[in-house]
């Protein structure tokens, strides 16, 4: 895989930091990339702002740091507004459906949205909305390989919520699926939103 700075951003309690450790595991561990990851927090153990830098590649990461993601993920509102200056000329942009609005976007942006909140809610435990998230995130990119960030799902949670981990994957795994194959634009976003409701 080339060169690909991803950033994951949002609040504590949100799993931000444990998505980017599925996701670089699933890269280096079970697909023989290299990742490197760092994070940051806010002072607040939960609630507070954090984020989390990952970068994956099929060669030696030499810088750990993003500087412009090629991949953005918001889970905030404070998150959106902070990171998306930083996002690459047409990267991906994917957001939280329910606590993320989306206005002053340069227009080459892929934009996704996925209520993934929502979703876990629906499985009965809020907390798994990492992994609804981080399914979607593989559906939408292909990146890593689905059966990689499966087996890291399994290898990075407690055995007692494995299973449920491992449906909220499927979940966000299925309806990243659904989700256009070109992504969108600001202009169409509207519409996604609307389609990604119809088909919850």
């Amino acid at each position: 895989m080339q060169l690909t700075e991803i950033r994951i951003a949002g609040f504590g309690g949100q799993g931000v930091i444990l998505s980017a450790i599925i996701l670089g595991k699933a890269a280096s561990i079970h697909q023989g990339a290299f990742a490197t990851m760092t994070q940051s927090f806010g002072p607040e153990a939960r609630g507070g702002a954090c984020s989390a830098q990952l970068i994956v590649s099929d060669s030696p990461v030499l810088y750990p740091y993003v500087t412009q993601p090629d991949i953005l993920v918001v889970m905030s509102q404070e998150a959106y507004t902070r990171f998306v200056p930083e996002l690459k000329d047409g990267g991906i942009l994917i957001v939280e459906q329910d606590l993320v609005r989306v206005s002053d976007l340069k227009s080459d942006i892929k934009v996704y949205s996925v209520p993934a909140t929502r979703l876990a809610e629906e499985m009965g435990k809020r907390m798994v909305l990492n992994s609804v998230m981080v399914g979607f995130l593989t559906a939408v990119t292909h990146l890593p390989a689905a059966d990689a960030v499966r087996k890291a799902v399994a290898d990075s949670v407690p055995p007692s919520f494995r299973d449920l981990n491992l449906k909220a994957f499927e979940k966000g795994l299925e309806y990243g699926s659904n989700a256009p194959a070109a992504g969108l634009n600001i202009a169409e976003l509207e519409t996604h939103v609307e389609y990604s409701q119809e088909h919850r």
